[in-house]
């Protein structure tokens, strides 16, 4: 009985020890409806987070999901990221407001507590951005999550089929 004990007293403070290492806070954001997944990375919105009403795309912050073209993996990290959603409202959560050359606004997306980026991370299904991870709000999550599923060799670590490219990398090939 002693033993069980302990290893409860040291799994709880394992996971006080991670969870302590990025915000708790609850998202604060704009809660939308998703019209569609474009591809593992970016979302069609039907509701405004902007000041006019229309469609607005959002790209996932800190990820990196494979270029569709890139198979099996790029349609891969889009169905994973459809069954997330399946038709529920998302929190959209930005660190800033302005949209980038493609017209899209950069977010972290939550789905009942659940940050969408993390869990593509987490499943194999997309790369952390590790040029920017670092002082991202939850880039140490982020990161976290793609060291297990390397470690476990999901999606494009799988050992059997690995990605070979980076997306950039395969976008600057196909260039």
């Amino acid at each position: 009985m002693k033993i069980k004990v302990h290893w409860v007293c040291l799994l709880l403070c394992l996971s006080g020890w991670l969870l302590g290492c990025q915000p708790l806070d609850s998202p604060q954001g704009q809660r939308v409806s998703v019209d569609r997944v474009v591809n593992g990375q970016v979302l069609e919105l039907v509701s405004p987070i902007g000041p006019a009403p229309g469609v607005y795309r959002v790209r996932l912050e800190g990820v990196e999901a494979p270029d569709l073209r890139q198979t099996p993996w790029g349609e891969d990290a889009k169905r994973y990221l459809i069954s997330l959603i399946a038709d529920h409202p998302v929190l959209i959560e930005t660190e800033h407001q302005f949209p980038d050359q493609y017209n899209r606004i950069w977010a972290y997306v939550w789905l009942d507590h659940k940050l969408l980026n993390e869990q593509l991370a987490a499943a194999g299904h997309a790369l952390v951005r590790n040029e920017q991870a670092a002082p991202l709000k939850y880039g140490q999550r982020l990161i976290r999550a793609q060291e297990q599923a390397r470690i476990a060799g999901l999606g494009v670590w799988n050992p059997e089929r690995p990605m070979r490219q980076t997306p950039k990398e395969f976008r600057e090939y196909k260039q």
